[in-house]
């Protein structure tokens, strides 16, 4: 078996998409054309790249398959993760397109995923640690949906506890929350904040019953920051951009992919196409500057799993 029927070349792909070599350069670096680097040379493996060049019609027709009112091209239904920098955006999109309405229903990155599922929203905003502990969403999908959704990034952002200003309690690290006289309030189960704590504490080999407050549940990181601000819980889990706003310490666990998982029939409708291309435009980029905890190195660009066809 030649590596060509599995691979193109640099240029087989410029004879497949009619465009020069160089242009095929541009395409992996600004449309997320997948591409791996073998010796010193850019390959291309076969299906992926048809699988982008599937999803990357701009006149495909849509067929309506999704649940009653999804149809309405004013209407915009997103179902999933909280995040700060993610509610400015919705309100640039408000600004933008007065005549068009987006919802968003926070019910963490899994009932996002779920909703995506049963075909009650447009896009699913997910963050969900895989067991690989590299990988983010893509095996999530897999189990969930019959056929992977468009992934396009959001952003990474950086994860981690919050606790009062100058740390009075002394914290540094998942480990001292079971300490005594130590109190956190938590995210909710379908959260991806709250699996990736629960990963922490797994390593750590400490059982959640025995820190304080790990039943108690909030729904938003500003919910679990006013707590912690307010005294009621000495540390929770969040994103720095919360820590940043309400003047809270920080203690940094990892940076994260936070992606828009789009089911394929519903990604070129209007309401998302409008949406999705804001990610792009410079007063969104102007607009993250105001938050520390954000890197937009991936922003808008399609990601497609390591190991999983789409």
């Amino acid at each position: 078996m030649g590596v060509t029927k599995y691979y193109l070349t640099t240029k087989e792909v410029a004879q497949l998409l009619k465009v020069n070599e160089k242009a095929v350069y541009s395409l992996i670096s600004e449309k997320g054309l997948p591409a791996t680097k073998m010796t010193g040379k850019w390959l291309f493996p076969r299906h992926l790249v048809e699988e982008w060049l599937d999803v990357s019609v701009v006149n495909q027709p849509v067929v309506d398959t999704a649940a009653p009112g999804m149809a309405d091209s004013g209407r915009l239904l997103i179902a999933g993760s909280d995040d700060l920098l993610f509610q400015r955006l919705l309100g640039l999109y408000h600004a933008r397109y007065p005549d068009s309405i987006a919802y968003f229903a926070n019910l963490g990155s899994m009932g996002g995923l779920r909703a995506l599922r049963r075909k009650q929203c447009h896009i699913a905003v997910c963050h969900l640690l895989q067991d690989d502990n590299e990988e983010y969403n893509f095996r999530f999908a897999e189990r969930e949906m019959e056929r992977l959704p468009v992934f396009v990034n959001f952003s990474k952002r950086q994860q981690g506890l919050l606790v009062a200003p100058g740390n009075p309690k002394q914290i540094s690290s998942v480990k001292d929350l079971a300490q005594p006289g130590i109190t956190i309030v938590n995210r909710s189960l379908n959260t991806g904040t709250r699996l990736l704590l629960d990963y922490e504490l797994t390593r750590c080999d400490i059982n959640p019953d025995t820190i304080d407050g790990y039943r108690v549940e909030v729904a938003r990181h500003l919910d679990a920051g006013l707590a912690v601000l307010s005294g009621k819980a000495d540390a929770a889990p969040a994103i720095r951009p919360v820590a940043e706003l309400l003047g809270l310490d920080f203690l940094p666990l990892r940076w994260e992919r936070f992606d828009l998982l789009i089911v394929r029939d519903r990604f070129f409708d209007p309401v998302v196409q409008r949406f999705v291309n804001l990610l792009h435009e410079p007063v969104f980029k102007e607009v993250a500057k105001e938050y520390d905890g954000y890197d937009l190195s991936l922003t808008g660009k399609m990601v497609y799993p390591d190991n999983a066809r789409l």
